[in-house]
């Protein structure tokens, strides 16, 4: 079947609307309900080893007031903590919270879940393809590639 060109980005939207949707609504099920989709981006973004404000604004491609704001909701729902950085003195360094660890640990439990879900749903080698499809068309070059993310692929 032959689509228009105006589709594929639809379809790849509503793909990824429906695993981050099903996603936030299991994590509302095990103990994260105020965890929104934004803030698990900003979690995957401070990552293991932590980073500052500006950091995390470059890494999601916000400014830094944008990123400010999300700290501070981050900080209020103690997932997590901004402590000075032994780098820069001017610098506050955010830290993920064991709540925060907790999270992004679920997260990723879910989303091997939804993987498998969506591989008997499709079948292995269809979903497979997919993927390998898909990663051909997201280019590792480009300015803010997803693999520079802490924690994204891991």
């Amino acid at each position: 079947m032959d689509r228009h060109g105006y589709e594929l980005p639809l379809l790849l939207a509503g793909a990824f609307r429906r695993i981050i949707d099903e996603l936030h609504r299991r994590l509302a099920e095990q103990g994260h309900p105020d965890l929104r989709p934004a803030y698990g981006f900003a979690l995957q973004a401070v990552g293991r080893d932590g980073c500052t404000v500006s950091d995390l604004g470059r890494r999601l491609g916000v400014t830094k007031q944008a990123a400010t704001k999300t700290v501070g909701r981050l900080t209020d729902l103690h997932y997590v903590t901004r402590t000075p950085n032994p780098a820069d003195a001017r610098a506050i360094l955010l830290t993920l919270t064991p709540h925060g660890r907790a999270a992004l640990t679920l997260s990723a439990r879910i989303f091997d879940e939804l993987h498998t879900e969506w591989k008997q749903s499709l079948g292995a080698g269809r979903l497979n393809a997919l993927e390998d499809d898909l990663a051909k068309l997201t280019p590792s070059d480009t300015p803010t590639p997803l693999a520079d993310l802490p924690g994204w692929f891991h």
